[in-house]
């Protein structure tokens, strides 16, 4: 067993280097060949009207006057020793600034995961093998809250309790309040998902003959469910839960920006439309980094959830 568990994070890890490599080249290419000159961007834009002498010598100081191969070449060569640079808008290392938005979005991540999960597993666990009558109805708004884009069910969601009934804030952080609108935006979609697939998974296993054994032994319809049914059905959620939790700073790029407030989604936006590369590359090798490492964690939970899901 801890062979085999040594022989899985050895394998996770050099497939992680991989990502990580074209995540950090994927997005290299990007910056630098889209639209617009870094040097033009870091001066201020365009409005600013550099001069020919002060754009050289940016070009100069940030080494793009340099073939593109040999930044590149260059730019890998300060990931392995973790030198991210200084930020081009901020003036201020790359760490710095990432360091001080994490904890916001950190905080709002772990609150819309925690929240969907628990939320999914009752739901699933309520809803499967009910009345037909309450699983269309369910089935119903969980189609139309799904085919909504996240934005929308944010708008509404301001609207209602914002603008229309003034029971939260609409921008900002001003406590625990602030976080009750961007969590619901985050985690109703995920909610969603994960309910659906849980409450399949459910209702196919309250079909096996264990449990119609457990009922025969007098054991309630809750024990069933809870005791019996979900640890079987439990799979599929830490798989898609594990996912939901790496894609998480994604969806952070749009609440932020909604809700006015700071974390790494509104710094990564930011620093994507100045062109601030190293700050976008850092974030996107951190995304990258925490979908390696949630990958990990997820394949050692479902070997502990069930043995034949480990590595052989």
């Amino acid at each position: 067993m801890k062979n085999n568990l040594l022989k899985l994070i050895v394998t996770r890890l050099l497939t992680g280097i991989g990502v990580l490599w074209g995540a950090a080249t994927l997005t290299f290419l990007m910056m630098h060949l889209s639209a617009g000159d870094i040097a033009i961007a870091i001066l201020g834009g365009p409005d600013a009207l550099p001069s020919p002498e002060v754009l050289a010598r940016v070009r100069q100081e940030y080494g793009f006057d340099k073939p593109l191969l040999v930044q590149y070449l260059e730019y890998l060569g300060h990931l392995v020793r973790l030198d991210f640079g200084e930020s081009y808008r901020l003036r201020i290392p790359v760490t710095q600034a990432i360091a001080v938005q994490l904890p916001a979005t950190a905080r709002l991540a772990l609150v819309a995961g925690v929240t969907a999960i628990s939320s999914s597993l009752v739901i699933a666990t309520l809803t499967a093998r009910r009345a037909p009558w309450l699983k269309s109805l369910i089935s119903g708004v969980e189609l139309l809250v799904s085919s909504a884009p996240g934005f929308v069910i944010g708008l509404v969601l301001l609207y209602v309790f914002s603008f229309k009934l003034g029971l939260l804030p609409a921008a900002g952080y001003q406590g625990w309040r602030s976080l009750i609108l961007p969590t619901l935006t985050l985690c109703v979609p995920m909610v969603v998902i994960l309910s659906q697939v849980l409450r399949q998974e459910l209702e196919d296993i309250l079909e096996q003959p264990f449990i119609t054994t457990a009922r025969s032994r007098g054991l309630s319809e809750t024990g069933v469910r809870y005791v019996h049914a979900l640890r079987h059905a439990l799979i599929p959620l830490v798989t898609l839960s594990g996912f939901i939790f790496a894609n998480l700073l994604g969806g952070t790029v749009i609440i932020e920006s909604l809700y006015s407030q700071q974390g790494i989604g509104r710094l990564m936006s930011d620093s994507a439309n100045s062109k601030d590369v190293p700050i976008v590359l850092a974030i996107t090798l951190m995304a990258a980094a925490t979908y390696v490492v949630v990958h990990l964690v997820v394949d050692i939970f479902n070997g502990i959830i069930d043995p034949r899901h480990r590595p052989s």
